[in-house]
């Protein structure tokens, strides 16, 4: 009786055993044939969500995408701290208001892309997706901006395949680590809470300047002379990737 108890136990491990390879293999196999990633390897096409932990600089962020309102005021905020941003813009947009994006650069910050037009790249095949890229280039090289090589994909939406595409068409995807969600303007209280509590080094702030963002202006008020003071160097993406190209992230 005793080696019967024995045999059912020592089965019901291997059984159990089995069932935690078969789900790791499963889980392994849906997420391939997803198109998404979460094996940190060297191989594997990156997203930059952020810089060299063991710096202190961070990059401030700014998505545009429709509006002409709200950025004068944070460009104003920007001035006035002395502080350096990269601002991703739609091509299509940027056709707008050239004017704003002539402004955006004379204050010294970076131009980076979000395609031409804004839509998520994962409801669009490859070939439609390189379609937008190739028009978002057209758009900046007409405007003046050759060089701009920085993309952050519609809402942050990208898989392997869509990094690929743009790494291959010479861009530098780029993602972020801190977002307060300030697009749904949750208070200027909280945006500013929220940066201050999770910003670390190297981190990539997403924050907006299209017409839907009616606190963010505020919100910088306190958010960059309180980073400044904890010790942090607001510096552009570009220079951000420079200093901290191997500590580059992959996002899942």
């Amino acid at each position: 009786m005793q080696h019967f108890y024995v045999w059912r136990f020592n089965k019901g491990k291997r059984w159990f055993a089995v069932a935690v390879v078969a789900l790791f293999t499963a889980t392994f196999l849906w997420l391939e044939w997803n198109g998404e990633f979460t094996v940190f390897s060297n191989k594997e096409p990156t997203a930059m969500s952020k810089g060299n932990a063991n710096e202190n600089n961070i990059a401030l962020t700014f998505n545009i995408s429709w509006g002409e309102e709200r950025v004068d005021h944070i460009l104003k905020r920007l001035k006035e701290e002395g502080v350096q941003a990269t601002f991703f813009v739609s091509g299509e947009w940027a056709e707008k208001h050239p004017d704003i994006v002539e402004k955006i650069t004379e204050n010294k910050h970076e131009l980076g892309m979000l395609g031409y037009r804004y839509k998520s790249y994962l409801d669009q095949d490859l070939e439609t997706v390189s379609k937008d890229l190739r028009k978002a280039r057209e758009v900046f090289d007409k405007l003046g901006y050759e060089d701009v090589k920085l993309l952050r994909p519609p809402s942050g939406h990208f898989n392997k395949e869509i990094i690929e595409t743009a790494e291959n068409m010479g861009y530098n995807v780029i993602h972020w680590n801190v977002n307060p969600h300030d697009w749904k303007n949750p208070g200027s209280n909280t945006i500013v809470d929220y940066v201050m509590k999770h910003t670390t080094n190297g981190d990539i702030i997403l924050l907006h300047a299209s017409d839907s963002v009616k606190q963010t202006a505020k919100a910088l008020e306190t958010i960059l002379p309180g980073l400044k003071n904890k010790g942090f160097s607001f510096v552009s993406m570009t220079e951000l990737i420079n200093q901290a190209h191997a500590s580059a992230e992959l996002v899942e």
